[in-house]
């Protein structure tokens, strides 16, 4: 679209007229002098593409205006919700590694050295059903993948998964006094 040239010269006194001001208003709510700058250019380049409908000065100094208050308020609101959504985040970090923290100072390491700890994780390996017993077994155990369980076994690779699933939720249980030693000695 070609646009005339005394709509261009018209642009540029206008531009020129008011982008200090306008620049200093957004500045003030931004900080940020060059997000100020962007929004500025944005009102103005939508001024152009609008080919500004010819307005009275009083009516275009508002609209100029206006356009940059809500571009700022925008801009505002985003990087609130970013903030926000990050602050969450690193809240949710520290409290996972707080917990964990707390974990480990809590872990007595002398289960490690029970003469019969042998013993407790093979009974609680017992208490499992047979058919979850011999695929956990086999996979923690003996080191077998899931999928040559599957095929050994003659049964669907989701029945596998499954059956781990129940094995870890009741050595989970079974074991909760030994968390950390579950942990390490199967997962």
């Amino acid at each position: 679209m070609q646009i005339s040239s005394p709509h261009s010269s018209q642009f540029e006194e206008i531009y020129l007229s008011h982008y200090f001001r306008m620049k200093c208003f957004a500045t003030e709510y931004l900080i940020c002098e060059e997000d100020a700058e962007n929004i500025v250019q944005d009102v103005f380049l939508e001024l152009w593409e609008q080919q500004f409908v010819l307005m009275s000065h009083t009516r275009l100094f508002a609209w100029l205006f206006t356009a940059t208050k809500n571009r700022c308020l925008d801009l505002l609101r985003h990087k609130t919700v970013i903030r926000k959504g990050a602050e969450k985040m690193r809240d949710d970090y520290n409290i996972e590694l707080q917990m964990k923290l707390q974990s480990l100072e809590a872990f007595d390491d002398k289960i490690f050295s029970e003469p019969d700890i042998e013993s407790v994780v093979q009974k609680a390996i017992e208490t499992l059903p047979g058919k979850c017993r011999e695929i956990f077994v086999m996979n923690k155990i003996e080191g077998k993948k899931q999928k040559a369980i599957a095929a050994e076994l003659n049964i669907s690779l989701h029945t596998v998964e499954s059956q781990m699933a129940i094995a870890h939720r009741k050595l989970k249980d079974a074991l909760k006094e030994y968390i950390p030693l579950l942990l390490f000695l199967f997962f």
